[in-house]
């Protein structure tokens, strides 16, 4: 195992897959033998969603319905900017929506 490689529960395999957009936080890629692309998220930016989500969540708990529909809004915002993102490197590359 080189200094880059992490082994999470002792189980790891180099692939190779095709990317279709920069890498970034919310790169586009297709792994072997999957069909159809996915996005491949950061550890930190998944963590941000969930905290963002559970705003949403005590918002709702608190009966304070304005900040949860604003939260919400929010993050609505950022999954439409996401699913963008991934519809347009699709397109880009001719494959199909799988929805």
């Amino acid at each position: 195992m080189s200094g880059g490689d992490v082994r999470l529960d002792g189980v790891m395999e180099r692939v190779e897959a095709e990317l279709f957009t920069d890498g970034g936080n919310d790169a586009v890629v297709r792994l072997p033998g999957r069909k159809f692309p996915g996005v491949l998220m950061q550890g930190d930016s998944l963590h941000i969603l969930r905290s963002d989500l559970a705003e949403v969540v005590k918002a709702c708990e608190r009966g304070d319905l304005a900040e949860a529909r604003d939260s919400a809004g929010l993050l609505l915002v950022g999954l439409d900017a996401l699913l963008t993102r991934y519809e347009d490197a699709l397109q880009q590359h001719e494959i199909p929506r799988p929805y």
